[in-house]
């Protein structure tokens, strides 16, 4: 797949906020086009805020028009409540982009940790740091809910073409048959 022209969006999924990162890819070269947060912390009502993250993320695709769709996937923590909160939000956000029959692709916090800094275990204010010293971002923002979005639009970037494990999905046919075990058949 060619990289000539190419718009990534990427998203750090979450329920309090949510960081979306766009480039744009010319050969070679990447372009910030925005970096974007979604408040959610006023909503008290779960459901509202899955509506919210669909909406949004719905608005910034319509907007910009994203060829690929970056997305971090959730990491395994003690609070099971808290997984599924956030595997909830990621889902929501990639049925906005499977409704809009965009690619997505899935990378483990490490992974994108990985791509950036050349450490699975370096801290958001690393990878922040490193996007701005490749001149994605002048300022590092008080949140970094968004250049964690950035950071995984970058990774998908560096690891185009490459052979791994993350997971691509390119409509709702590829999520089923990638994924049969989450299917109930009614």
């Amino acid at each position: 797949m060619s990289l000539k022209d190419k718009i990534i969006l990427g998203i750090d999924p979450g329920t309090t906020i949510m960081g979306f990162g766009l480039i744009r890819v010319n050969n070679q070269a990447m372009e910030l086009i925005q970096l974007h947060e979604l408040q959610l912390k006023k909503y008290n009502d779960h459901y509202l805020k899955l509506q919210k993250i669909f909406n949004s993320t719905l608005s910034i695709i319509d907007q910009f028009h994203p060829d690929q769709i970056s997305i971090e996937a959730p990491f395994f923590g003690k609070n099971v409540q808290s997984m599924l909160k956030l595997g909830r939000a990621q889902g929501v956000a990639m049925a906005a982009g499977l409704s809009r029959q965009i690619p997505i692709t899935e990378y483990s916090p490490k992974k994108i940790k990985m791509s950036i800094t050349g450490n699975g275990n370096a801290t958001k204010e690393q990878v922040a740091k490193m996007l701005q010293s490749l001149s994605l971002i002048k300022e590092i923002p008080k949140n970094l809910d968004a250049t964690d979005g950035l950071a995984a639009a970058v990774c998908h970037f560096y690891n185009q073409g490459k052979p791994d494990n993350s997971k691509t999905y390119t409509g709702w046919k590829a999520f089923i048959s990638q994924n049969p075990k989450k299917v109930k058949s009614g």
